[in-house]
């Protein structure tokens, strides 16, 4: 069965292996106490929330929001900024249900939404739009880096 629950800073250390993977996947290289300490910062100084999918006892997915507002409409949303389901339990739905619950909690605060970026070949789009997010395509992202 799977169970979602918010993670606070005694459950990082349940799934913080999913973020270190997740970091991996786009290109960093592992590092579980940096992670451990970012994950605990985010929880600790409330700039993020993050759910976590359990599957008897073991953590198999995450989802991360952050918070932001918009100074057009005047309201709060959510950036979903992370989503990762570990490889072996793809294809269950969990991370349907991560989006799921990520959308729940958004409804409840009474945000405006929930907005995410992703590769222009990223399979999951597909299911985004299978849940009701839109693609926008009046705007362009852009990035400035210091480094």
């Amino acid at each position: 069965m799977n169970t979602i629950l918010q993670v606070d800073l005694a459950q990082v250390r349940d799934m913080v292996h999913l973020f270190d993977g997740y970091r991996i996947f786009y290109g960093q290289q592992s590092n579980i106490h940096a992670a451990t300490l970012f994950l605990n910062e985010r929880i600790k100084n409330q700039e993020s929330i993050i759910f976590t999918s359990y599957i008897d006892g073991k953590a198999v997915g995450f989802i991360q929001l952050y918070f932001t507002f918009s100074s057009v409409s005047l309201e709060p949303s959510l950036i979903l900024n992370d989503l990762y389901v570990d490889p072996i339990f793809r294809n269950k739905n969990i991370g349907k249900d991560l989006l799921l619950k990520a959308q729940e909690y958004c409804t409840s605060l009474n945000y405006k939404g929930l907005a995410l970026e992703t590769a222009v070949d990223n399979p999951a789009q597909k299911l985004y739009e299978k849940l009701g997010w839109k693609k926008d395509s009046h705007c362009f992202h852009y990035f400035w880096s210091v480094k």
